[in-house]
Formats: C-alpha cells, structure tokens, sequence
C-alpha cells in the first residue's frame, strides 16, 4: 500500500513538473523566436532608411517623371555592406519592373506593397524575410526598393534551441523523477511510522479489552448456567465483574484523555496551583500503598532565597497535575520493591524520593520535580520507549500493574503545561524521573 501511493506520489510530482518544464521550454522557445523575428527585421527597417537616404536623385523630363534616381550612383557604396550582412537589395522602377539586384538569379516574387514584413519560401530550404518599400520624392513615385534577408539565421539558432530546450527537459524531467521518488519517500515516512504506531496501539488496546472481557464473560455465564449455585461463589464472581469493569473504565477513560489530547480538544483549567501542596496531597494519598510495599516515600523541599509563599506556585490545571504525579510516584511505586541483589545478602532498601525546587532555565523561573525510585533500572535501549502507549520493559508483567498508558498520559499532562521531562535510569541502581514546569 505504501509502495504503491509513493509511486503514484512521485508519478503525479513528475508528471505535474514535466508540464511546468514544457510550458516553460514553449514559452521560451517562443519569446526567443519572436525576438529574433524582431532583430531581423529591424536590421532590414534599418536598411531601407539608410538606402532611402543614400539615393542619388536626378531631374528628367516631365514626359520621363519629373525625377529619377541614378540606380549606380545610389548602390555602388551600399553592395559590399550588405553582402557582410547577407542582406541583398531590389530596385523597382515605379512599373514594378526590376532594375537593379544583388541577387545572381533575381527570385521572381511580385512586389507586395500591403505587408511591412513578409517570410517567402522560394522553394527547397531557401526563405527570405523581405520589407518592400515605396519611395517617394516631391508626390512623385521613384521606385520600391526590397530588402532580403536569409530566414536561416532565425531558423538555425531556433532549431538549436529546440534540441538544447528538448534534452534539457528530459534530462530534467529524469532527475525530477529520481527525486520526486526520494521527496515521497520522506513525504510518506511519517504517515508509514503513525500507521505501524496506530496498528501496535489497536493491538495493544484490543489484548487489553480482550482479557477482561473474557474473564467477566466466563463468571457471567457461570453465573447464569449455576443460579442455585452457593451465594458466596456468586458474591466473589460479581467482585471479579466489579473490579474488571472498573479496570475496563479506567482504561477507556485513560483513551479517551489520549484521544482528546491528540486532538488538540484537552481544556486546562488554569488556576494558580501551589504545587509543594499538590506534592503533599498526593504522596499522602499514596502512602498507605507505599507502607503496604515497605517503601520509604519522602518529599524533600528546596526553599529558595527569597522564601516567599509563592515560590512554587504556577498556573495549570489542579487535576491534570495532581494525575501527572500520581502517575509518576505510582509507577515509581511499583518499581521500587526491596529484592536481594545478585551476588549479595544484604537486602536492597526501597524508597521513593520526591524532590521540588525552583531553577532558573534561560533567565527564567521554572519549577522542577525529580522523582527517584530504587528500582531494578531500565535499559538504555527500552528509555526512548518509556511514554510510549501499552508499552512495559518487562512484557511478563503485563498481568500486573495498570494498563501501560501512566506515562503517555503524564506526558501529555506536561506538553500541555508546556513542560518538559526526562528520564535517567541505572540497572539495579533505579530511575529519576525530571519534571521542568514554566512558572
């Protein structure tokens, strides 16, 4: 599927250039033989004038017309000047007849007075580009004088442009090709690395559904199939429904907060939001499951110089931040489990340390919170994957703990406080996790 909308991606970027090249080489192809066409007859507009101005006229008899032009006189000094120019000169009398020509075989084309510029084709490749004009002295006719000129000095340099504009626009419209290929490969990179990360998160979603659904399926149709059945089984059978119904909430709530915040549709109440106090009510309400584990969970304050009330206070919404750490002091609860360390006796105390304190980033203030566990670490390898959905170092353990999506929701939590967050871990030493909210 992507193979085949890359090509037709590339397909469509060089077609649509491959137009643009031709109508570009036709514009130019034209715009070049017009100005040709208009040097050339310029050069015989300025021929004619300077004939006209060179002609030797002489009286005669009125019975003759009144006046005459002396054709030798007149052209001797014009013949070698138009001959470098390869421009060659008619004179008619005033009957049309011809005179005098630097033609060796004078074409016979009839005198066309009703046309500036004219091309004629006398046959075979010979064309000329002909400007016949009358000259008049005193109301009286002396003469037309025609002024020729090779039409292949317009067509040889056209037709070289035509081969010069035609290979360019291959060789162009080929290498358009080669990176239209490559731009659609970087173009569908992107959408190729969101459709693989939808059909994991699809997969995810659907093994997480798909258990307790099951469960709550079996203990339903139990019920159903035994109705005389002791009620005691039936109370515990309706504990499992309860509490897989309400693991099933969760997690449609946790996919509906993702959703939403991908979409951009994630509203942030903003209040001003003491967050040593939002610290304090959260470790108190996670303290009991901490004691229950035999973990060690302490808040340590870093008071700043000036030790106002409103140190830690920011703008953000109570709930999301009271969810975002929740979220991180629960998962660093549930890594943090004393265990006897290979090679040792000695028992591994557990404790979580969460510490607050305002920095200063860029010459601005901004609140940070670090929450260390003493856990068994994580791979190097596994930390770019943290905040990613469903997703557990240890994929044993997917029967335990909560759905996966605890650090992709923190982390959306931060990106819409604009926040940051990292991580750093050590194996078999635990992991910090580093909280930077702007104030």
């Amino acid at each position: 599927m992507f193979q085949a909308t890359r090509r037709r991606l590339a397909l469509w970027y060089t077609a649509v250039t491959a137009i643009l090249l031709l109508l570009f080489a036709t514009g130019v192809f034209f715009y070049v033989r017009s100005t040709l066409v208009e040097r050339v007859d310029d050069t015989l507009k300025h021929v004619v004038e300077v004939v006209n101005r060179s002609l030797v006229i002489q009286s005669v008899s009125l019975a003759e017309g009144r006046y005459k032009v002396n054709v030798e006189a007149s052209f001797r000094d014009n013949t070698e000047g138009v001959e470098d120019d390869h421009i060659d000169l008619e004179w008619f009398n005033p009957q049309g007849q011809l005179v005098w020509s630097t033609f060796a075989e004078p074409p016979l084309i009839p005198i066309h007075l009703n046309r500036r510029a004219e091309t004629v084709h006398l046959g075979g490749d010979r064309i000329l580009r002909q400007v016949t004009q009358r000259i008049n002295f005193d109301r009286y006719i002396l003469g037309y004088l025609r002024v020729s000129h090779p039409w292949f000095e317009v067509t040889k340099p056209i037709h070289q442009l035509s081969i010069d504009l035609a290979f360019g626009t291959i060789i162009t419209i080929i290498i358009v090709g080669f990176i239209g290929w490559l731009l659609s490969g970087i173009a569908i990179k992107p959408i190729r690395e969101s459709y693989q990360s939808l059909k994991q998160f699809t997969a995810d979603a659907s093994h997480e559904l798909r258990n307790p659904i099951a469960i709550i399926q079996t203990n339903v149709q139990m019920a159903l199939a035994y109705p005389e059945a002791d009620p005691q089984l039936q109370q515990r059978q309706l504990k499992v429904v309860e509490r897989l119904t309400q693991r099933l909430g969760n997690l449609v709530n946790d996919l509906l907060f993702l959703a939403r915040s991908d979409s951009g549709m994630l509203e942030i109440r903003e209040q001003e939001v003491p967050l040593d106090a939002l610290l304090i009510e959260v470790i108190e309400e996670q303290r009991t499951f901490a004691e229950q584990k035999g973990i060690f969970l302490s808040l340590h304050i870093v008071e700043a110089e000036n030790n106002s009330e409103d140190n830690f206070t920011l703008q953000g919404d109570w709930d999301q931040l009271a969810r975002l750490f929740t979220n991180l002091i629960s998962n660093a609860l549930e890594h943090s489990f004393s265990e006897e360390n290979e090679g040792e006796t000695a028992l591994k105390e557990a404790a979580v340390e969460i510490e607050l304190q305002r920095i200063k980033r860029d010459r601005l203030s901004q609140l940070q919170v670090r929450v260390k566990d003493t856990g068994q670490g994580v791979p190097e390898a596994a930390l770019s994957h943290l905040f990613d959905r469903f997703y557990r170092v240890d994929p044993s353990r997917k029967s335990s703990g909560g759905s996966g999506l605890g650090l992709a929701i923190a982390k959306a939590i931060i990106e819409n406080h604009q926040g940051q967050i990292k991580v750093e871990s050590v194996l078999k030493e635990g992991t910090i996790f580093t909280v930077t909210l702007p104030l």
